[in-house]
């Protein structure tokens, strides 16, 4: 995966993750009934979009939500989620990943609102007037989005997703992980978000199995895909039927076009206060609208 560099945040670049992909900013989409058409492989790259999808009278509906989380994620969550009536509604996610820190901060709210989560995409069954909304279980969730994943009250993995998890890395190295120096500060930086991972890992119920498998797999490797064990073994999964999360909803596995089989992305970064040193994540390039930057530069 290549190093996504731009990003506009706080006059600085600050990205990272350990699970899911690249921040970036970026703003929201919200859209209410109909549904939409499932989520391409550019829109799990590009920032997160959540939209509510109605599917009355038949369910209560849920939250869509697509692409990476970046810097301003959790801030258009909470103005997609002002004034709507989400406690213990599901969201679907189809995530690359996205910032580690702002992802944490992210699965803390879904878990204060008692959400339920699973991987999907939201697609339309049907035609005309008899469509309805469904969700296809072909969609990923990769880096960060594994612990968004976590957050959620009650979490169905349906058979035909895939969950992928990869090892902390210095997101601006993530190319050629080998051949680049590191220095004590980029060690600390690692280190330091491996705790607040690991912390937010056990807060929501999480086993340090999920740790051990996601911090095995170095940035020259594949992202290791999360088998059926796996996902029960890390507690990911806490429930075989999709009615706990989703009642009432249809559950299609179409095959989806063309999904990219490898998004690798590395994380750590800055705290807030401290925006001097930052990393990025390896992602693929999408256009962003910003300017490239050192990750120990301010953005020009």
């Amino acid at each position: 995966m290549r190093v996504l560099k731009s990003l506009n945040l706080r006059g600085w670049l600050r990205v990272g993750t350990a699970a899911c992909g690249v921040v970036l900013a970026g703003a929201i989409a919200t859209f209410d009934s109909p549904a939409r058409a499932g989520a391409s492989l550019e829109e799990r790259k590009l920032p997160m979009k959540f939209g509510w999808v109605s599917c009355e009278p038949n369910c209560r509906g849920w939250v869509s939500a697509v692409g990476i989380i970046t810097a301003d994620t959790p801030k258009d969550f909470d103005d997609f989620a002002r004034g709507r009536q989400l406690g213990g509604a599901a969201v679907v996610l189809d995530s690359s990943g996205g910032s580690v820190n702002d992802a944490i901060t992210l699965g803390r709210r879904f878990r204060n609102l008692g959400l339920l989560t699973t991987v999907g995409t939201t697609v339309q069954n049907g035609s005309g007037q008899g469509a309805r909304p469904a969700v296809a279980s072909e969609a990923y969730c990769e880096s960060m989005c594994v612990f968004l994943l976590l957050a959620g009250k009650k979490r169905y993995v349906p058979e035909a997703a895939h969950v992928r998890v990869h090892q902390i890395w210095m997101g601006d190295r993530a190319d050629d992980a080998k051949a680049a120096s590191y220095s004590a500060q980029d060690l600390m930086i690692v280190e330091r978000d491996i705790g607040r991972l690991a912390k937010y890992t056990f807060d929501m119920g999480g086993a340090g199995d999920l740790l051990s498998l996601a911090l095995n797999v170095p940035p020259w490797e594949d992202l290791h895909e999360l088998d059926a064990a796996e996902l029960k073994l890390t507690n990911l999964v806490t429930t075989d039927l999709v009615a706990d999360v989703l009642p009432h909803v249809d559950i299609t596995a179409p095959a989806m076009a063309e999904l990219a089989p490898k998004t690798q992305a590395r994380f750590g970064e800055e705290p807030e206060p401290q925006p001097a040193k930052s990393t990025k994540t390896a992602e693929a390039v999408v256009p962003t609208g910003g300017v490239a930057a050192p990750a120990v530069a301010p953005q020009k």
